[in-house]
Parts: C-alpha cells; sequence; structure tokens
C-alpha cells in the first residue's frame, strides 16, 4: 500500500534551485535509503517531508492517521531525567494504565459495595487486556534492551541526562524514536556516534521493523544491509531505484550507459538529416525545398532524447611520501593508560611496519581515540613507551578538526601549513577538493564538518608524510569522497595507523587489525577485515571470554527471554494476589462469623465452645496479618 506520494513537487533556496519537478511514491514496508552528495537535498527532502519546509510546487500525500518519527538530535530530552527514565516516557500511557490498575487491586480487596465492586472489577478486566495488548509486559525490557543495543550498558542507565556528551544524546534520542515505532521512520545519519556492535544492532532492528523506514546514510555497508530501495539526487532531480545500495550503483550505470548511447544513436540520425537538408537546400529547386522542408518537419516530430546530465564534481587526492621509511615503523612497548577509577587499555604492544594498513577497531569507550592522540604526542601514557622508527614523517587526521584556526581562510590554512608552495599550487590544491574562487577566501568558521574535513585531507596530502594516523577520516564525507579517499589510500606507498568504524572502508584497506575491547585486552590480527571476522568467531575461545557466547546472542533473542521471564513473574505475582485475596476474603468472612456466634446468648454460657472460637479467632487473625504482609509484598513487586 502506497503511503507516501510526492507529484512533481518543486523547492528552492532563494535561486538556488534544491528539487525540480520530482516526483515518487513510498509503500508501507518500503525501507529506502537517499543518497546523494552534500549539498544535493537530502535533508531538506525529510523536511519537506515533515512538513518541516512548504513546496514551491506540487503535491504531497500521505495516508492518513500515520505518524511519522524523525531523529531531531537532542531536542525534547528532560536533563533531569535518568538515562532509562528518558525512554521510558515514550511508554508514559502504558505506565500510567500501569498506575491505575494497581490503584484498581486495592480498591477491589477492600470495596464492600456489590455495585462498586463490579464497576471496579469491568474496569480493571479492561485495563489488563488493553495493558497486554499494548506490550504492558514487555516495555521495561524492550526499553533495556535499545538502549543496550545502541551501546548504553547497565551501568549508564541511571546517569543523567544533562551530564551526557552530545553523542550519548543523539543515541538516547535515537532510542527514544526507535521504541515510538511510528508508520514512517526518517533517519538522518543514524550511525554517527554508533560503534560497529551498534552499528550491526541497529541494522538488526531496522531488518525486522515491520514498517516504512526512509534512511539518509554514506555508510554503505548499513545501507547494502537494511534497504530495499534507494532514492539519489543529483543536479535537482530525484530517482528511485529498486534494490540496496549496490544494486543501485550497478542499474545508475547500466541506464546512464544506455541513455548515453541512445542520445548518441539519435544526435547521429538528426545529424544525418540535417545534413540532407542543406544539401537539398544548396540545391535549391522547388523539389529539393519541399523535400527539405518535409525532413526538417520530421526532425521537430523527434522526441529528443536529453544529453545525461554531468555527474556531480568529485575531489582529487593523490598522497605522495617525499622518503621512504625504513621497515620498523613504529614500537609500542607495554602501553597503558587509565584515569581515575577509568582503566582503558593495558600492556599494550605491538610494532608496525613499512607499508601496513593496520585499523584499530573496538567499542566507543575503549580508548581508541585515546591512543591515537597518545602515539601523536597530544596525550601523555600512563605507563610503557612507543617510538617511530627511522625516516618517520607522521601527519595526524584529528576528527574533531581542532587543528584548524576558525578564523582563518582557506587559503591561509593551507598555505600556513605548507608555506614553501606558491599561491597558484595552494589554489589548486584546494580547487581538486572543490573550493574554487572566491571559496577559497571563506573563514574556517563557516564551513561545514565536510567542508573542514577536505581542508584537513588538503593539507595531509600535500604534507609529504610517510606515516598517515587517521582517526575516522571518513566521517562527514559523502559516498563520493569517501571512494575517493580509499583509492587513493590503497595508492599510497607509505603506511597507515586508522581508527574507523565505516566497515566498508576497512574492508577495502585493511591489512592488519588491532582490536581493543572493553575488558582492557586486545587482539592482533594480520589479515584482511572479513577474515578477522571469520577469525574472531570461529576461534576465541569461551573460557578466556565468558561474555562471548552472551554477545552472539541476537538482542531479539535476548529481548524476548527477558519478556518472558518478565511475563513469567508477572503471571505468578497475579496468581499471589488473587489467592491471598481470596483466603483474606474467607478468613474475614469467618472472622464476622465468629464475632456473631460469640455474642449469642447459648455461646456465651458454653465455656468450652467459648473457649474454641477465641482460639480459632486468635490464628486467623495470625493468619490474616501474615496474608496482608504476603499481598503487600507481591503488590509492590508487580
Amino acid at each position: 500500500m502506497i503511503i507516501l506520494n510526492c507529484n512533481n513537487i518543486s523547492f528552492s533556496f532563494g535561486i538556488n534551485k534544491i528539487l525540480e519537478n520530482v516526483s515518487f511514491s513510498i509503500k508501507n514496508t518500503d525501507k529506502v535509503g537517499v543518497v546523494g552528495v552534500n549539498g544535493a537535498g537530502k535533508s531538506t527532502l525529510f523536511k519537506i517531508i515533515t512538513s518541516y519546509y512548504k513546496v514551491d510546487a506540487g503535491d504531497i500525500y500521505i495516508s492518513k492517521n500515520l505518524n511519522l518519527g524523525y531523529l531531531e538530535q537532542n531536542l525534547g530530552l528532560d536533563s533531569d531525567n535518568t538515562i532509562l527514565e528518558e525512554v521510558l516516557t515514550v511508554y508514559s500511557h502504558l505506565i500510567n494504565m500501569e498506575a491505575r490498575i494497581k490503584e484498581l487491586e486495592k480498591s477491589i480487596s477492600l470495596e464492600k459495595n456489590e455495585d462498586t465492586l463490579h464497576s471496579y472489577m469491568k474496569e480493571y478486566s479492561r485495563l489488563s487486556e488493553d495493558y497486554s495488548r499494548l506490550g504492558g509486559f514487555e516495555y521495561n525490557s524492550r526499553a533495556k534492551g535499545v538502549l543496550k543495543g545502541l551501546g548504553f550498558g547497565d551501568d549508564q542507565f541511571d546517569l543523567i541526562i544533562t551530564n551526557l556528551s552530545g553523542g550519548q544524546k543523539t543515541r538516547l534520542s535515537l532510542a527514544k524514536l526507535l521504541l515510538k515505532e511510528p508508520d514512517i521512520l526518517l533517519l538522518d545519519e543514524p550511525t554517527n556516534h554508533l560503534d560497529i556492535s551498534a552499528i550491526e544492532w541497529l541494522e538488526s532492528f531496522l531488518r525486522e521493523y515491520k514498517k516504512c523506514v526512509m534512511v539518509i546514510s554514506h555508510d554503505r555497508f548499513f545501507l547494502d544491509k537494511v534497504t530495499d530501495k534507494t532514492i539519489e539526487i543529483e543536479n535537482c532531480d530525484l530517482k528511485l531505484y529498486t534494490g540496496n545500495y549496490s544494486s543501485y550503483l550497478k542499474q545508475k550505470a547500466q541506464d546512464r550507459e544506455i541513455l548515453q548511447k541512445h542520445y548518441e544513436v539519435q544526435q547521429k540520425e538528426i545529424a544525418k538529416m540535417e545534413a540532407f537538408i542543406e544539401q537539398q537546400k544548396r540545391w535549391n529547386r522547388e523539389k529539393n525545398i519541399i523535400a527539405a522542408e518535409s525532413r526538417q518537419k520530421a526532425i521537430d516530430r523527434i522526441e529528443k532524447i536529453d544529453k545525461p546530465k554531468n555527474l556531480p564534481d568529485k575531489i582529487k587526492i593523490k598522497f605522495k611520501s617525499s622518503i621512504s621509511t625504513g621497515n620498523d615503523v613504529l614500537f609500542v612497548e607495554g602501553l597503558s593508560k587509565e584515569y581515575p577509577g577509568k582503566p582503558l587499555f593495558d600492556n599494550l604492544s605491538f610494532n608496525v611496519h613499512k607499508n601496513e594498513r593496520v585499523f584499530i577497531l573496538g567499542p566507543n569507550g575503549c580508548g581508541k581515540t585515546t591512543l591515537i592522540k597518545i602515539l601523536t604526542g597530544n596525550l601523555n601514557e600512563t605507563r610503557g613507551s612507543f617510538r617511530f622508527g627511522h625516516n618517520v614523517i607522521m601527519n595526524y587526521y584529528d576528527q574533531e578538526q581542532e587543528s584548524l584556526s576558525p578564523d582563518n581562510t582557506l587559503l591561509d590554512e593551507v598555505w600556513n601549513a605548507n608555506p614553501k608552495l606558491s599561491e597558484t599550487e595552494v589554489r589548486n590544491a584546494l580547487a581538486m577538493f572543490l573550493f574554487k574562487g572566491e571559496d577559497v577566501f571563506r573563514p574556517i568558521s563557516s564551513l561545514s564538518g565536510g567542508e573542514k574535513s577536505r581542508i584537513s585531507l588538503i593539507k595531509i596530502m600535500l604534507s609529504g608524510s610517510n606515516l598517515l594516523i587517521l582517526d575516522e577520516p571518513t566521517n562527514h564525507l559523502d559516498i563520493n569522497s569517501r571512494e575517493i579517499l580509499e583509492e587513493s589510500l590503497n595508492d599510497f606507498e607509505g603506511t597507515l595507523i586508522v581508527v574507523s568504524h565505516d566497515r566498508y572502508f576497512i574492508n577495502k584497506l585493511a591489512s592488519r587489525i588491532i582490536s581493543l575491547d572493553s575488558n582492557i585486552s586486545h587482539m592482533d590480527y594480520v589479515g584482511s577485515y572479513e577474515d578477522f571476522l571469520t577469525y574472531r568467531q570461529n576461534n576465541i575461545s569461551t573460557s578466556n571470554d565468558k561474555n562471548t557466547s552472551e554477545l552472539k546472542a541476537s538482542s531479539a533473542k535476548l529481548e524476548h527471554l527477558a519478556n518472558k521471564e518478565e511475563k513469567a513473574k508477572k503471571r505468578r505475582l497475579e496468581k499471589i494476589l488473587a489467592q491471598t485475596e481470596i483466603e483474606i476474603s474467607e478468613i474475614e468472612k469467618r472472622l464476622d462469623v465468629i464475632e456473631k456466634q460469640m455474642h449469642c446468648e447459648e455461646i456465651v454460657s458454653d465455656h468450652v465452645k467459648l473457649i474454641e472460637l477465641q482460639e480459632e479467632q486468635e490464628k486467623l487473625n495470625i493468619r490474616l496479618e501474615e496474608l496482608y504482609e504476603i499481598w503487600e509484598q507481591a503488590e509492590s513487586e508487580s
């Protein structure tokens, strides 16, 4: 069923056209990847769908009674809440129902009036049914499961939001959005701030999501795993392809090749017809004029095939090392780093050799960037040492771009780092990265994240370094730029040490993996990323890592087990409450009877019978106190 239809929509910012006369439709279970170069209009399209922007022309239809979910980073978070409290606000309707059910349970146990009791029981039955149908027994474990999947540990659930980093707040916002389960889920770069394990969890979640997903991403691995359709925005146009990212690339290349051939064949045919017309005009007889006019009419009737539009400009990178290193590039011996109460890694030792492509992997918080900052001299180690080999010229790509001076122009920033170059040489280098004309006089502070990344890459490219230490170099780069960077680094004749979560990028380049984990240990594997994954899956001993088997379980299975356990507990408590209430009611009725009997004239004069009743009354009161305690305990846990 089609739930979103855009018909001939156009949108501009001032004189800059973003979309022009584009149309597409999306079905209720489609998983759609949205791709295009930075600035093509991907995020703009999402804001049009959510009505944040109004189109200049065209119509947008969204099925009635559907809700859209759009990840607006860090908005709508209560800074005083804990992480768990905040995600549970998604289930406020269930929490309110839960509170009302508990109120009714207490009222039912105490109510004496039959009509009122019947009313309470009727409401209790209805609420209990709705509570179960809407997921009341699962919501708590589901919320925790999503938080864990996105990288929050049990020990972080009680952290106050105001103390979280920007990345943690973004992940928390994403968790809330996923738990809301909107009919159309719009995600703009959802893998930012996620480590590889969290990205893999999100892939699994979205594949199993029963509703529509539209996702903007530069993560090609992620798009291939999640999407079954692809929207490309290019040159103000939009085209919908069937298939994931890899399928879209093949289709696009084939379509462009076919269109180019059809265009060329038609142009040749038109050229022949125009040559015939010119020849007839030169002969200039009546029958020649008639023939020329007839052929011109034939040309005019032809439906012209447009020449394929030029592809967006791509950056050009060529990394060159000025001199060659020796075979030994880096020696690391017993390196350790810890903060008060927080050890990151301990006794880390490895050597890096010439031309190796070493990738440092691991979950967020395990110390990858810290290790890089130690090796680049930006942070001191706690213990151990490291040294570089002969002729090593190191250069560092910082994902935070802290080395850029915000007040510099682009020209000054690059020229200051390479003062021996002429202005023309610096301008040519900037032009290779698509900074042309007056752009070179823009201040660094005005650049987007992707533009800052390109400036940092220019500086590294011109440095002549033979060891590149790169911290998340593909962040903020569009897919075209990532592919060019991959090719350039693959051709680089020096050595690479890289931190990255981009699995496509890792798979293309890695010749060695150093994997850090949260248990202050590491694994050093020589080989490709695919081989490393196979090795890790097949050869890690469970005795060395007790948690490995737990990590292999899917989040869906863990969530199912947690749900099952919570439901079983709920049933046990409900049974205890029901049995306790029945016994309390029976004892109270019996005590009423005993009270009446003890005031009866016949019993008052029968001392033996009176003593029996008093003993029974005493035992029943003791039992009644026990039952009240059992009921209160069960009620508090339910």
